[in-house]
């Protein structure tokens, strides 16, 4: 999965423009001009995301962009934990379960499903890969 979300830009006055995700309604923010508003953006994307994961809730798959609208990606350590978490949903495994596959404890497990909690990359990719799933950074356009 890409963690790349379509954003919508709109001008709300002359020293705001705010942005929205049609995939994740409860993601709003905004700056002085567009360059401000993008950058807020994926902070706010980067909460949207942690929130769900906290709260249980699924992550959408990105829409496919329309036109007028921009891409924001999901900052990496995030995208990294999303993916995660995705994998061990679709896992079926337990925490515990998923603790012995790759031989920690528990409680290390725990953090690394946490998006509060830093996690080295290299440690999600070696997650990820015992869950089947590859690790994959690409650089985009914006």
């Amino acid at each position: 999965m890409r963690f790349i979300y379509p954003a919508r830009l709109r001008r709300a006055g002359p020293d705001e423009v705010v942005v929205s995700f049609r995939d994740l309604p409860e993601c709003l923010t905004s700056g002085r001009d567009e360059s401000e508003a993008l950058t807020a953006a994926g902070d706010a994307l980067e909460e949207a995301i942690a929130g769900r994961i906290v709260d249980g809730e699924p992550i959408p798959r990105p829409s496919a962009r329309r036109a007028r609208e921009h891409r924001v990606a999901v900052p990496p350590t995030m995208a990294a934990k999303a993916a995660l978490v995705l994998a061990f949903r679709d896992s079926g495994l337990s925490r515990v379960a998923l603790a012995r596959r790759l031989g920690v404890d528990d409680k290390v497990v725990r953090r690394m499903l946490d998006p509060r909690h830093a996690t080295a990359a290299n440690r999600l990719h070696q997650a990820l890969r015992r869950l089947g799933r590859e690790l994959v950074l690409e650089s985009t356009a914006a």
